[in-house]
């Protein structure tokens, strides 16, 4: 990859080498981009910014689903020199409000959620649709913006449940661009067509999603909303050579069956899967529908985001993420952050089990706004993870440092949804925990003391949490006791909630 300094520059790259090549593929529709026509659109929309009064550093919220759309918007931001700020289109009301507050963004891309919301934008509001393709003046000038300076705000809930903005760098992207390209066979190819049906809100979707394929001058199929039949129509439609998915996004399409599935998969010659766990199980029956493995990796917002795959041994290992990509280092330390001595033999998880500690260019410059719990002096970062490495130097998680619950690859905090819960004024405590759901691979669970006297239903707290949390986020199970385990010194005891089952 050449030497560019800016995101956005990987656009013009991809023109370069093939200005005719396809880009974007809407799954359901057809309608292709270029690469020339998604280059000269970039530079529209960033001329539009810069009109607008938008200037080098100014955070621009994007919030828009998989699409065409999505992607000029985010480009276009980069190549004006904003930064960008990634939201779900499902966020809810109070969620935007809250990471538009914080951010200090003064332009809303894309739906904002009735006036309300808009009002609480400082500034215009701008839509790709209405980029008029003629607009394709000379680029805007340059501005200087790339290295160092903030590339994405990509906001993530904190263990306190107040969402924390990851400010991912130019060099931290690219740098993850360039490490995910040095696998070997390489993810994404200028010959392949990828299917993107992952949220590119989400760094997954962006990083080895949009930013991957424009890195590649590769095809992207872009389907709006995952649906199995839709996903596997695409495939077939588009003759898709490559699939970035999730454990979920998988298991699904398993129910399609495995005589469609092959026949679907002719032109498909590579299977990843990220963002949460993928079980030894799903792995061997997705292998045996498809005649495909599926290569795990794994990796965090913070790390723009990839960190291991099992692309680097080779071949996919059950239970194991892989190893550290080219350029990344990986190593256990104990709770005081002191690594483990090398030789150490490591035979049993339960023994030699340590937080995960990660060294890259790749890795974030700390949180919005003062860079605040970023990598320490030496260049170390700690992911909050538990795991071991095995003999081969593959990682294997088996735990985490705090009660992350990961949905359809989407990390909720309990604390954050506890305290929407305890917004009822009928609830005297609650406490929230992730079980095991076959679909999304987490579901999180409400567990619930009511005040004295108080009544209150479970369709009653999921409204409520519907209206101020995303829909991944609100429980899907809830529950009522008279009291929650707490330990001697008053903590509350979560593991026994979870294995309640």
């Amino acid at each position: 990859m050449a030497d560019i300094s800016n995101v956005a520059d990987l656009v013009g790259l991809a023109a370069g080498r093939g200005k005719d090549h396809p880009a974007f593929v809407d799954a359901a529709t057809g309608s292709t981009l270029t690469w020339s026509q998604v280059d000269a659109l970039t530079t529209a929309e960033a001329r539009r910014l810069s009109s607008a009064g938008l200037l080098p550093g100014d955070r621009v919220v994007v919030r828009l689903p998989t699409s065409a759309q999505f992607c000029v918007a985010v480009f276009g931001a980069l190549r004006a020199g904003c930064v960008v700020v990634p939201v779900s289109t499902g966020a809810a009301p109070r969620e935007l409000a809250e990471i538009v507050a914080d951010s200090g963004a003064k332009v809303l891309v894309g739906d904002g959620d009735g006036a309300r919301i808009g009002d609480l934008l400082a500034g215009p509001r701008v839509d790709p649709a209405a980029l008029d393709a003629e607009d394709r003046a000379a680029a805007p000038a340059a501005t200087g913006r790339g290295g160092e300076d903030v590339a994405v705000l990509a906001y993530t809930s904190g263990t306190s449940g107040k969402p924390r903005g990851a400010m991912l760098s130019h060099r931290a992207l690219l740098a993850n661009v360039a490490q995910c390209a040095a696998l070997r066979p390489a993810p994404v190819t200028a010959a392949d067509r990828v299917l993107l049906a992952l949220p590119l809100f989400h760094s997954y979707g962006l990083g080895p999603g949009l930013f991957q394929v424009a890195a590649a001058g590769a095809t992207a199929v872009l389907l709006g909303r995952f649906d199995a039949n839709d996903a596997v129509g695409a495939i077939e439609r588009h003759r898709v050579t490559t699939l970035v998915g999730v454990p979920p996004m998988y298991q699904a399409m398993l129910q399609v069956g495995p005589e469609r599935l092959r026949e679907a998969f002719m032109t498909v010659r590579l299977l990843t899967s990220g963002a949460a766990p993928l079980s030894p199980s799903l792995l061997d029956a997705v292998e045996r529908a498809t005649s495909l493995p599926v290569f795990e990796g794994y990796g965090l917002t913070e790390t723009s985001p990839v960190l291991t795959s099992t692309l680097v041994g080779g071949k996919p290992k059950p239970g194991s993420v892989g190893r550290p990509l080219p350029g990344i280092e990986l190593r256990l330390v104990d709770s005081d952050g002191l690594p483990f001595a090398e030789d150490d033999e490591v035979t049993l998880p339960d023994d030699d089990a340590g937080l995960v500690c990660v060294r890259g260019a790749n890795l974030f410059s700390g949180y919005w706004p003062d860079g605040a719990h970023g990598p320490d002096a030496d260049g170390w970062f700690r992911t909050g993870d538990v795991g071991y490495l095995d003999s081969d130097g593959d990682l294997h998680l088996v735990d985490r440092a705090g009660d992350l619950i990961i949905v359809n690859g989407f990390n909720v905090y309990p604390h954050e949804v506890e305290r929407v819960v305890a917004e009822l004024p009928e609830v005297a405590e609650a406490a929230v925990v992730g079980v095991p759901d076959e679909a999304t691979g987490e579901a999180v669970r409400a567990v619930l003391v009511l005040a004295a006297g108080a009544e209150l239903t479970a369709d009653a707290v999921r409204e409520h949490c519907s209206r101020r949390l995303a829909k991944f986020k609100v429980p899907v199970t809830v529950e009522f006791v008279d009291v929650l385990p707490h330990s001697p010194t008053g903590k509350l005891v979560r593991r026994r909630l979870r294995q309640r089952g």
